[in-house]
């Protein structure tokens, strides 16, 4: 019965893909984009960004080290209002005829985001405490966040694609719908992102940091 129900989903996941393979590779390009103008542009900041960066991560990593108090809860609230106000804003730009641009420039920015955040780990920390740092903190939620959030772009870029192509306002009204239930479910996804990102990724630093102590590069 298991079987069958994911083998239900799968087929699902697939036909979605598919259909909309297309949508996928342009939302895709786009926060690929944001990823390297993020590693790219690490290297044009100036001293003073590096030190406080630097800075930062270090003492980030001390409190690990040293077992401070780290306030989890506060950090899945922030985590989880910062998801559900992403997805807010994609469902309404994607509502709009104006709003696909910003839905793209949010893709860049969601990508330049991550890119910046690993190239900056990896040149504080060195190549591979870096790498460490990265997989341990990022891996596990952003196999979670960042096909959402390639989803939650192309649902947005289909009702754009509908209004403009398809005048009957039955029909956009339907995609309306569609595009407002798909964001729904996603949120549900990002939260769930969230929850890993706290709970499984800041324990999985409190193991991994002590072992090499705080490495400053």
């Amino acid at each position: 019965m298991r079987k069958k129900k994911l083998g239900r989903w799968r087929e699902v996941l697939q036909n979605h893909i598919g259909n909309n393979r297309k949508e996928y590779i342009i939302v895709t390009l786009f926060f690929i984009i944001g990823v390297f103008l993020g590693v790219l542009f690490i290297n044009y900041t100036g001293e003073s960004q590096h030190t406080e960066i630097s800075t930062y991560l270090n003492q980030f990593l001390t409190k690990v080290n040293e077992k401070q108090e780290i306030d989890q809860m506060a950090m899945l609230k922030n985590s989880l209002w910062e998801n559900i106000v992403l997805t807010i804003t994609i469902w309404f730009f994607g509502t709009t005829l104006i709003g696909l641009p910003v839905v793209f420039g949010m893709l860049i920015y969601r990508g330049f985001c991550l890119g910046y955040t690993i190239s900056a780990c990896i040149q504080v920390l060195g190549f591979s405490k870096g790498i460490v740092f990265v997989l341990s903190t990022l891996v596990v939620q952003n196999l979670i966040f960042i096909p959402v959030l390639l989803a939650l772009a192309v649902s947005g870029f289909k009702l754009y694609q509908s209004i403009v192509r398809d005048k009957r306002k039955e029909n956009i009204k339907l995609e309306m719908i569609r595009h407002t239930v798909f964001g729904l479910v996603m949120m549900v996804f990002l939260c769930l992102a969230s929850v890993l990102e706290v709970f499984i990724s800041g324990n999985l630093l409190k193991v991994i940091v002590p072992l090499w102590g705080q490495g400053g590069g």
